[in-house]
């Protein structure tokens, strides 16, 4: 199918400027597409490397108030959890490192080393294997807390997932917006030249002749419209995705959108063109169907 229009066409349908915001009304339905569309793609990419990285993470927690037995207890569950099958790795936190972590809240108390610190012992292990893991630990130390990462941060989970749907949902309301303009930009174009139209059935043309007039220039100026938004919103996706890898931040790093994510963006436009297309041309069959 042909989408740029003729000379031809442009004679029929003229070139006025209320014709022509179509295509700037394209660009901002684009860019606001395309950023939604970078976000839930971001947001999803971002769970699913929360999810890698959190699977089979548990945290040891001995609390004790006699260091002695801390330290004992801490020994005898690494050495034990090290020998279990399916724990790829297991160590102890250094307690400088610890004292590191508290000292926004303690201060320099926390350096203290009389002050009563719990134990604990990072363990890496198969998803088969952490109820093995929780009852070798409390085995040892009955007292002993066993911590699922992934359980903690399950409401940061929960809400990326939330953004993730909900800039899905963006994506389709804006299509719907989208294709209710192109609706009534096909009915005001009717309307517009329907003196034309009616002398052109007198020469012969059918229906479907002239809804192809309508449907091509109206493709066209969605497709040119689209590349510009959407050439505006990956350059801002861009901007954004090089200021977050910047920060350093793990799960903001998370965010980044792969070559795949790269390329749907890129094919919205052709995609909203298409859809254009289509409800140009059921509209405008519609419409003289009915009045013509």
């Amino acid at each position: 199918m042909r989408m740029r229009p003729t000379a031809r066409d442009r004679r029929l349908l003229d070139e006025s400027r209320r014709t022509r915001a179509m295509t700037g009304i394209m660009a901002i339905m684009l860019f606001l597409t395309v950023l939604a569309g970078a976000l839930g793609l971001g947001m999803f990419a971002a769970t699913a490397q929360l999810d890698r990285a959190l699977a089979g993470r548990l945290t040891v927690q001995i609390i004790d108030p006699d260091a002695a037995t801390r330290d004992r207890e801490a020994r005898a569950i690494v050495a034990e959890l090290a020998r279990l099958p399916g724990v790829r790795q297991v160590s102890e936190v250094d307690r400088a490192r610890l004292a590191e972590l508290l000292r926004p809240w303690l201060g320099d108390a926390g350096l203290d080393s009389d002050l009563p610190m719990p134990a604990m012992i990072d363990v890496e292990v198969r998803a088969d294997a952490v109820a093995a893991v929780e009852a070798a630990a409390r085995r040892i130390a009955p007292g002993a807390r066993v911590d699922r990462h992934a359980q903690w941060l399950s409401p940061v989970r929960s809400f990326m997932t939330t953004m993730s749907w909900l800039a899905l949902g963006l994506m389709l309301l804006i299509a719907s917006a989208t294709a209710a303009v192109v609706l009534l930009a096909a009915r005001s174009g009717l309307d517009t030249h329907r003196d034309t139209i009616e002398v052109l059935h007198m020469l012969g043309s059918t229906d479907v002749q002239i809804a192809r007039l309508f449907q091509r220039r109206i493709a066209f100026d969605t497709l040119v419209g689209g590349l510009i938004g959407a050439g505006a919103a990956l350059g801002l996706v861009w901007f954004l995705q090089g200021q977050m890898r910047g920060l350093g931040s793990e799960m903001l790093g998370g965010v980044a959108l792969a070559q795949r994510d790269w390329l749907i963006l890129l094919l919205l436009p052709l995609a909203f063109a298409l859809l254009a297309t289509v409800a140009a041309r059921v509209a405008v069959l519609r419409a003289l169907a009915r009045t013509l």
